[in-house]
């Protein structure tokens, strides 16, 4: 995956979702791309963990059932994996410092606690690791990918922060336009990510985006189309890519009951159909907890929480299924995965939209 990697450009702002119509909106309507062929086999990178969360090695393919909306689907293919026995570039793992939704104080504190985190254990990283930042003009690739911490934090470290140009006090619209750049950001590193073999681990360390959880806020269902056909899209691509979100957020226990925190939950019911699609259902958690990975809230020790985050590098598990065809585009699958065993948790995929 080094390798892989050392020719992504640097700014990768020009490419994604298309620019938010920026006539005046009621909620911003979001471009979609072409829905993604369920016609291979479906797969899905496994984590199962203990009641603390750490990750449990060495079951086998008798130990695990998958269901199909709810119907037994036969496993095509199975693998264990551990972090000592895989080749070094089997995975990576991705660190995107916001600071589009974040403030110029909080983004150098999230700085110093990367860099911590690039330290720690002789600098001597798990796994090739690369570092994003997302500014007002789009997602910045500030280091090559590589496993050496050191080397990472120093060029982390000479890197100039930089003020915002959209306003905090701009209302609704810099919240719309906070929400474009963000999704545009994920779309772009979703596409880069996606020419790498191997499985992706992007902790996004930000409070997220605007969800516009307001009742004055009014859906057309124009929009609601647009918004249903962009969630088709960058949860398809996150899955057939490979990629595992993790939301950090870094604003500690100060802001750990602040409503924001909370108002996410709403929303990982997964969108079955347009009409009840909502912009919350694009929120940075709802991507995380969709794809199988974990939020993260409450804490100022960002380094621990982002170590935490890598942890699901030490053992996870890959099955393939055979998604169904069906009559109608964009038809939701949920998919479960259930490992015979007591007082586990199973995270993964929850599922995907078959096309027929």
């Amino acid at each position: 995956m080094l390798k892989q990697w050392r020719s992504l450009f640097a700014v990768l702002a020009c490419c994604g979702a298309s620019a938010l119509a920026q006539k005046p909106l009621d909620v911003p309507p979001v471009s979609t791309a072409p829905p993604a062929s369920t016609a291979g086999p479906i797969m899905l990178d496994v984590v199962v963990t203990d009641k603390a969360g750490n990750p449990i090695r060495g079951l086998k393919q008798e130990d695990f059932t998958l269901l199909d909306d709810k119907q037994p689907a036969v496993i095509r293919s199975f693998a264990a994996h551990e972090i000592e026995t895989e080749k070094a570039d089997s995975q990576g793992l991705f660190l995107v410092i916001d600071d589009v939704n974040a403030n110029f104080s909080t983004v150098g504190v999230v700085r110093t606690q990367i860099e911590n985190f690039l330290h720690s254990n002789g600098g001597h990283l798990p796994m090739p690791t690369a570092i994003f930042m997302l500014t007002d003009r789009g997602l910045d690739q500030i280091t090559k990918v590589s496993d050496e911490g050191n080397e990472l934090a120093s060029v982390l470290h000479d890197k100039e922060g930089q003020l915002h140009d959209i306003s905090r006090a701009a209302g609704f619209y810099g919240a719309e336009e906070r929400l474009q750049i963000s999704l545009r950001a994920l779309s772009t590193l979703g596409t880069y990510l996606a020419k790498a073999d191997g499985r992706k681990l992007v902790v996004w360390i930000g409070p997220g985006w605007p969800i516009f959880d307001n009742p004055n806020v009014i859906i057309s269902p124009q929009q609601q189309r647009g918004l249903f056909g962009e969630i088709v899209s960058l949860s398809s691509m996150l899955r057939q890519a490979g990629v595992t979100i993790y939301s950090v957020d870094p604003l500690g226990p100060v802001d750990a009951a602040s409503t924001r925190n909370f108002l996410w939950e709403s929303f990982t019911k997964p969108v079955a159909k347009p009409t009840k699609a909502d912009p919350g259902d694009l929120a940075l958690q709802v991507f995380a907890v969709h794809s199988g990975g974990t939020v993260h809230s409450g804490s100022n020790d960002i380094a621990g929480e982002i170590a935490k985050c890598a942890g699901d590098a030490a053992a996870w598990y890959s099955i393939t299924f055979q998604g169904q065809k069906p009559d109608s585009p964009d038809t939701w699958h949920d998919v479960d995965v259930k490992v015979d065993k007591p007082g586990v948790k199973v995270r993964t995929d929850n599922g995907y939209y078959a096309q027929p």
